[in-house]
């Protein structure tokens, strides 16, 4: 495994409790940050929070639905007074939502997907860059998706969402690079999370393992070793991209 020397470091993680937030909080606290990780499931982030202990670094958990603007910069705020600062924000949290096509979709379906998907990744990305500039810059790592480049039947809000992060990162990177902010976003292919497994049956994990070029479902710490990459001074002149990572999916 490699250590990213995120030493004397700060990250916010959204969506930090399960899955690839679960992931990357992991490997950035392995690689010496101290992790503020952000969910709505409060067991688990305190579960989260007791297991980052044992790299010997600062945890911190909060509460956080990131579609509530004010929530967001509220906590945001809190992971300032408690951890010093913040250097690094992963704006990973993300629901799979309504499974419809564009005609049959719902009024309810699409708001809860972009509140969460697409707003929830500008609030983070917004309290983010004002805390980042304060203290002379920083690494934000948006998770969008293969669908932020490809469409997929019954996924329009989903996909929707995932290109729209695309555009945020872009312009973002381009705003902000003068204050030291950098901004890229991660691109997964099928990722073997609790999103995935639990709405979806084995015979569809199985088509949907052929559809990638390895031929299986990419596992979360594989995601999360990019991120913490693009969180690390080694991507130091990475800013503004999408990086796939989907074991060849957009290579067709």
């Amino acid at each position: 495994m490699i250590n990213y020397d995120l030493g004397g470091k700060v990250a916010v993680i959204t969506g930090g409790a399960s899955g690839i937030g679960l992931a990357c909080a992991h490997t950035m606290a392995r690689s010496g940050a101290d992790v503020s990780v952000w969910d709505l499931d409060k067991d688990a982030v305190d579960e989260t929070a007791k297991s980052l202990a044992q790299y010997g670094h600062r945890a911190h958990g909060a509460i956080v639905d990131v579609s509530d603007s004010a929530r967001v910069d509220e906590a945001m705020n809190d992971v300032v007074a408690s951890l010093g600062r913040v250097d690094i924000a992963v704006c990973n949290a993300g629901i799979g939502g309504e499974s419809s096509t564009s005609a049959d979709y719902s009024d309810k379906g699409w708001q809860q997907v972009i509140g969460v998907n697409l707003n929830g990744v500008f609030f983070t990305q917004r309290a983010a860059i004002r805390a980042m500039k304060a203290t002379g810059g920083g690494s934000i790592i948006n998770m969008a998706s293969i669908l932020g480049q490809v469409g997929f039947a019954t996924a329009s809000a989903y996909a929707a969402a995932k290109h729209g992060v695309v555009g945020l990162t872009q312009t973002a990177a381009w705003e902000h690079a003068a204050d030291g902010v950098r901004v890229n976003a991660v691109g997964p292919g099928f990722i073997e999370t609790p999103m995935l497994t639990k709405s979806l049956d084995q015979l569809t994990l199985d088509f949907l393992a052929t559809q990638h070029a390895l031929g299986r479902i990419g596992k979360p710490e594989e995601v999360a070793e990019l991120v913490a990459w693009l969180a690390s001074d080694a991507s130091s002149f990475a800013t503004g991209t999408y990086y796939p990572i989907d074991g060849g999916y957009l290579a067709r």
